[in-house]
């Protein structure tokens, strides 16, 4: 899966009603993906991870607790891409989310159940980016 066909999964699933906390963009996701093959899960999980690596900078969760800034992170890339490269183009527009405490904590399961409704098995997760918070330690470094 690449970023494109990441956001246009993301944009399908959303719900067209409010969704505070994900859940229901998370159901929707993982029914999506459950529904496909394996490579689409992993591939979804490869995306998440380097969407919230990108967002995992000092400018935005300095202030926050490392689950508090997982979270919002998540509420950032449930939003939509438009949203989302906003966020990165300026980081003041995060400040909502972190201060409102914005979260969507249920996307960061969504490959785990659909690969283990495709396959039966729990996923032993692995993915090139660490999607934890204080990892990308390029965006820590103080300039």
């Amino acid at each position: 899966m690449d970023e494109n066909a990441f956001w246009q999964l993301i944009e399908a699933c959303s719900p067209s009603v409010p969704d505070p906390e994900g859940d229901e963009l998370a159901a929707a996701l993982t029914a999506r993906l459950a529904n496909g093959p394996v490579s689409d899960v992993l591939g979804f999980a490869e995306q998440l991870s380097w969407a919230l690596y990108r967002l995992d900078r000092k400018e935005y969760g300095d202030a926050l607790s490392s689950d508090q800034f997982l979270y919002t992170r998540a509420a950032v890339v449930a939003a939509g891409r438009q949203e989302y490269e906003s966020v990165l183009r300026d980081p003041q527009r995060f400040t909502p989310y972190a201060t409102d405490l914005v979260w969507a904590e249920a996307l960061l399961c969504v490959a785990d159940n659909a690969y283990e409704q495709l396959t039966g098995e729990e996923w032993d997760r692995g993915t090139r980016y660490s999607y934890e918070s204080y990892s990308n330690t390029a965006g820590w470094t103080v300039t």
